[in-house]
């Protein structure tokens, strides 16, 4: 199967996307190694294909919604099932890897999730960056720890900023 690869611009400096005719199967952040599959000789770059993904890459980066669909990402069932439980957390907030090994069902997983969390290869698509440490504390990420809170700075400030705004229209309404 070919994977298409290219590299774009972003706030964070140049990110690797590869995508194969199935959807994207992956999004590295600078400084992270793309995945072991991506020196196969399969991959060819191709910056043209990949108009739609920097199109919801420049919408994410200027704080509006982007769903990045379809994902493909290769791993085992227990990673699927891990970062199909990472789309659920809402933009802007974190939840802890115990809490969330809790909403999969596997409490006392908590090592279990970071390890599969660590091997998501579609960031930001599949938000890993928005699992911290039991005490908050920001704790490993591929991209690296400035990238993981760069990113969660970023969304909660444009969730603060919509906050606002959905509390403007509240009250501009009550007015009327």
């Amino acid at each position: 199967m070919t994977i298409w690869t290219t590299t774009t611009k972003s706030p964070l400096g140049p990110i690797t996307l590869a995508k194969s005719a199935l959807g994207l199967c992956g999004l590295h952040l600078p400084g992270e190694a793309p995945t072991a599959a991506a020196t196969r000789s399969s991959w060819r770059r191709d910056d043209d294909a990949f108009a739609d993904e920097r199109a919801l890459l420049d919408a994410y980066f200027a704080g509006e919604p982007a769903r990045f669909a379809p994902l493909v990402p290769a791993g085992t069932p227990f990673q699927l099932e891990v970062w199909r439980a990472l789309g659920e957390i809402p933009f802007g907030a974190t939840i802890s890897y115990g809490e969330l090994a809790r909403r999969l069902g596997r409490a006392g997983s908590a090592r279990a999730v970071g390890a599969a969390n660590a091997k998501n290869p579609i960031a930001i698509a599949i938000p890993c960056h928005r699992v911290v440490g039991h005490d908050g504390r920001l704790v490993g990420y591929a991209g690296g720890v400035a990238t993981k809170r760069w990113l969660l700075d970023h969304e909660r400030a444009v969730a603060a900023r919509g906050a606002i705004v959905a509390h403007e229209r509240r009250a501009a309404r009550q007015v009327a």
